[in-house]
Order: structure tokens, then C-alpha cells, then sequence
């Protein structure tokens, strides 16, 4: 009993530990999925019950942070088919290239496209695209995020990028 207390009080320090690292970089990734402050916020809470629910196996998992991600992207992915309607907001990215830029209405304009396009993706192309391309995660993390292999988030970015600049291209579907 005083093993299995030692072992769980280690295991809440992992799970404190990994709150304060990756908090904020997950609220802006779940926010990313589901345009929404408030659905993200509770997403975040989700995702984080779930890591204290499996807190016990987070000694055994290599990488933390791809695990967080895994578990934050499978609560977006359910929250997403529960409510059946997907949102976006322009993606930062875009937002830090626009600052750059005087014309607000062109801004404006581009941040819609950016919108159109990340709105015209599936789920499963969109989550491995955020993963890499803004929040900087390699092909290996967000393998083991996504729970796929290394080639499928290959090809997944492969397509996202594709469909994305299509879209893009037409105006972002407007």
C-alpha cells in the first residue's frame, strides 16, 4: 500500500508537471480544432481528467507530450462528432503575416480564406496539419499523437496541404 501511494503521489507530480508545461500550447491547439474559447476550455479540462485518469501509465509513455496531444486531439475529434458542425478562426500564422501587411481589408480577406480552407478539411487531415505546421510537432510525435503511423501522418500532411492550398486557391470556397 505505502508503494502504491508513493507510486501515485509520483504520478500526480507527472501529471502537475505536465499541466504547467503544456497548458496553454493545448488550449491554443483544441482551440485551433473546435473556434470556440469556451468548447476549448472544456476540451482542455477533459483531456486533462483523462491524463489524471491515466496518470499510473505515464511513467511507462516515451513521450509525454505527443501523449497529451493524442489524448486532447481524440477529445476534439468526439466533441466534434458529438456536435456535428466544425468552426474555425483564422489561424495565427496567417494573422502574424497580415500584421506585416497595411490593407485591412486584404487582411481580412485572407484570414476568411485561411478560415474557408481549415474548415474545408476533414478532421483526420486537419489535426495532423495543426500538429506540424503551427505547433511544430515532427512527423514521429504526431504519429504517436494521432495514434497512426509515421507514413500515414506523412501522407495525411501530404493531402491537408494539398486540399488546403486547392482551396485556398478557389478563394477559399467563398
Amino acid at each position: 500500500m505505502v508503494v502504491d501511494a508513493v507510486a501515485d503521489d509520483a504520478a500526480m507530480e507527472g501529471v502537475i508537471a505536465l499541466f504547467e508545461a503544456h497548458h496553454a500550447e493545448v488550449y491554443a491547439y483544441l482551440y485551433h480544432m473546435v473556434g470556440n474559447q469556451q468548447w476549448a476550455q472544456d476540451l482542455v479540462q477533459e483531456a486533462f481528467v483523462n491524463v489524471l485518469k491515466a496518470r499510473r501509465s505515464l511513467a511507462d509513455v516515451c513521450n509525454p507530450r505527443a501523449w497529451l496531444y493524442r489524448i486532447a486531439t481524440n477529445c476534439a475529434l468526439n466533441a466534434l462528432k458529438r456536435r456535428r458542425r466544425f468552426a474555425w478562426l483564422p489561424w495565427q500564422a496567417v494573422d502574424r503575416e497580415a500584421r506585416g501587411q497595411s490593407d485591412m481589408a486584404e487582411n481580412a480577406l485572407r484570414a476568411n480564406m485561411v478560415q474557408a480552407a481549415l474548415a474545408a478539411l476533414s478532421p483526420d487531415l486537419r489535426a495532423p496539419l495543426l500538429l506540424y505546421a503551427h505547433y511544430g510537432l515532427s512527423v514521429a510525435e504526431v504519429a504517436q499523437a494521432l495514434h497512426v503511423s509515421e507514413g500515414a501522418v506523412k501522407m495525411r500532411l501530404l493531402r491537408a496541404r494539398k486540399q488546403f492550398r486547392q482551396v485556398y486557391e478557389e478563394g477559399g470556397g467563398q
